[in-house]
C-alpha cells in the first residue's frame, strides 16, 4: 500500500487535504499498470496540527518565533555561514523602561506595547532575517546573509542595529480598548549585537556574546548598542 497526503482544489474555490491509501494493480507479468484506493479528507487534522507546531514554535502574544525556533534558525544561519563564508549577527535586545509602564498600568498595557515592539522591530529587517521574542521584554533579531569581509559585515548590522534603536525609541501610544485612554509611552532599548562567521563557536557562545554586549549598553546608559568582542577575544 501506498500512504501520501496530497492537496484538492474544491469546485467552489477551497483547498482540502487529502490522506490517499492506494494498492497498484499489476498485469500477469507482475508490471505496476495503475492504482486503485481511497482518499479521506484531512483538513482538519492538517490545522490542528499546524496550530499546534504554531504553539511549539511562537510566542503566543507577539506571535514572534520564540526560543525554541530562534535557536533552529540560528543553527541554520551558522551553517549557512559556513558555506557561503558570509557572516552573520544576533542582536539581543532588552527594553529599559518597561517595568514601570506595567507597575503603573498592569500587565494588559505592557503586554500591548510588547506587540508593538514586535510590530516595529519586523519593519527593520528583511524577509530572510528572524524576530524572536525571548521571554519578558526581551527580544532577539538574527541577520543572516552579512558581507564576507567581517569590518563590513560588523557595519551593516551596526545600520540595522541603529535603525531599531532609533524605531523603538519613537513614542508609544497604547490602547486597551476603544472607549479605554490613550497612555502615552516613552521606551528605549539596550543593544548588544555579536557577529558570527560560519561554526567558529557553539550557538551558545554566540548568545551569550550578545547578552553580555546588551548589560554593557544597559551599565553605559541605555539606549545605546554595544558590539561583543569577537569569539576568540571574548575566549
Amino acid at each position: 500500500f501506498l500512504n501520501f497526503q496530497v492537496q484538492h482544489r474544491c469546485k467552489d474555490g477551497r483547498l482540502i487535504w487529502g490522506e490517499a491509501l492506494s494498492k497498484p494493480d499489476r498485469n500477469a507479468q507482475g508490471e505496476i499498470i495503475g492504482y486503485h484506493g481511497i482518499t479521506r479528507e484531512i483538513t482538519e487534522r492538517k490545522r490542528l496540527e499546524e496550530q499546534v507546531r504554531q504553539l511549539a514554535f511562537h510566542d503566543p502574544l507577539t506571535h514572534l518565533a520564540n526560543r525554541r525556533l530562534m535557536l533552529e534558525h540560528l543553527d541554520q544561519a551558522m551553517s549557512a555561514s559556513k558555506r557561503s563564508h558570509r557572516h552573520g549577527a544576533l542582536l539581543f535586545l532588552d527594553l529599559d523602561n518597561f517595568k514601570p509602564l506595567n507597575d503603573a498600568h498592569g500587565h494588559g498595557v505592557g503586554d500591548l506595547l510588547l506587540i508593538e515592539v514586535g510590530e516595529r522591530l519586523k519593519t527593520c529587517v528583511r524577509e530572510a532575517d528572524t524576530v524572536a521574542r525571548f521571554g519578558g521584554d526581551e527580544f532577539v533579531v538574527l541577520l543572516c546573509e552579512l558581507a564576507t569581509q567581517h569590518d563590513e559585515a560588523t557595519a551593516q548590522a551596526a545600520a540595522v542595529a541603529e535603525k531599531v534603536r532609533t524605531r523603538l525609541a519613537e513614542p508609544y501610544v497604547l490602547q486597551a480598548a476603544p472607549s479605554a485612554p490613550a497612555i502615552g509611552h516613552q521606551c528605549t532599548a539596550s543593544i548588544g549585537v555579536a557577529v558570527f562567521h560560519g561554526r567558529d563557536e557553539s550557538q551558545n557562545s554566540v548568545i551569550d556574546r550578545a547578552d553580555a554586549a546588551m548589560y554593557q549598553a544597559k551599565e553605559e546608559g541605555r539606549n545605546r548598542i554595544r558590539f561583543a568582542p569577537g569569539a576568540a577575544e571574548a575566549g
